[in-house]
Parts: structure tokens; C-alpha cells; sequence
């Protein structure tokens, strides 16, 4: 018997799986938000729906798979939000932070240089997924980062 490799090629040790009503939809708009590349789908038995879509975000692949109450599988829309959020390294957040706002993603957190160096702003598609979109513009030590990170709280704080 031919050894397998344990971690498939193309995958990470860790992969994100995203919940969403409608996975085919949201491939495309995936892919006019984000740039993503979908890859790989398994269809249902009748052919009208995809059961398990990936696609390629950047050197990462991201996994789709429909709500299903009988699995147990919710999408935020259902849950009323998610606790979860992607963060993506990009080589121009601010252009791809646009591209998803024209896509149909809401502004959760409008594009900014952030304390910890990276230019950033946060969406949350029509799926109901949050992604922050990042360009690192400054390499930190952890210190500095620290530093800037208390100061901006401090600016953040409700006024007392």
C-alpha cells in the first residue's frame, strides 16, 4: 500500500470552513469580493446544489459547506452573527477592502493603520462573515506593539 501523505497537498494544518446558505452563491461572490479562486465542488445527488465547495484565497484554500439542520450546521444569518473572523493578508487591503464594499459587504470596521502595524479594516459579507483585510506596512516588536496598543485604548475609552 502506497503511503499518503497525512496533511493532503494544497492544505494548511488548519482550514477554515465556512457555513453559508448557498454555497455556489457564495463562491461567486467570494470571488468579485475577494478575488478568491474557487476550486473544487461535490454536488448533491441531483446535481442542484454543491454539498462541499473550496476555493483559493491567497496561498490559503477556504472550504464551503450548505446549512443543514440535520448536521447540525448553522450560518450566521440563521445564528444571528458568528464569533469567528477571517483575517486575510493582502498586498493592498485598501483596494481589496473596496472591490468587497462594491461587491455588497458592510463596513464593520472602516480601513485604517493600525496600531500593531498593519493597514486594516474589517467587512462582513452578505453571508454573514467578518474578514479583516490587512497589509502589513511596519514590522513591530511585540513591545511597540504593546505600547501603541495601550495608547489607542486609551484613546477608544468612553470618556469618564
Amino acid at each position: 500500500m502506497p503511503s499518503v501523505n497525512p496533511i493532503p497537498e494544497g492544505y494548511a494544518s488548519v482550514s477554515v470552513s465556512l457555513i453559508v446558505s448557498d454555497v455556489e452563491r457564495a463562491l461567486e461572490f467570494y470571488r468579485k469580493a475577494l478575488g478568491a479562486m474557487p476550486s473544487e465542488c461535490l454536488w448533491s445527488i441531483d446535481g442542484k446544489s454543491i454539498l462541499h465547495g473550496e476555493m483559493r484565497l491567497g496561498d490559503s484554500r477556504v472550504m464551503l459547506s450548505p446549512e443543514n439542520p440535520d448536521w447540525g450546521t448553522k450560518s450566521p444569518a440563521t445564528l444571528g452573527g458568528s464569533p469567528v473572523s477571517m483575517h486575510v493578508y493582502l498586498p493592498d487591503a485598501d483596494a481589496a477592502f473596496r472591490r468587497a464594499i462594491d461587491a455588497g459587504c458592510e463596513v464593520a470596521y472602516p480601513m485604517e493603520d493600525a496600531f500593531w502595524g498593519d493597514r486594516y479594516g474589517k467587512v462582513k459579507d452578505p453571508f454573514g462573515h467578518s474578514w479583516g483585510l490587512a497589509t502589513r506596512r511596519e514590522a513591530l516588536t511585540l513591545a511597540e506593539i504593546e505600547t501603541r496598543g495601550h495608547a489607542w485604548m486609551r484613546k477608544m475609552a468612553p470618556a469618564t
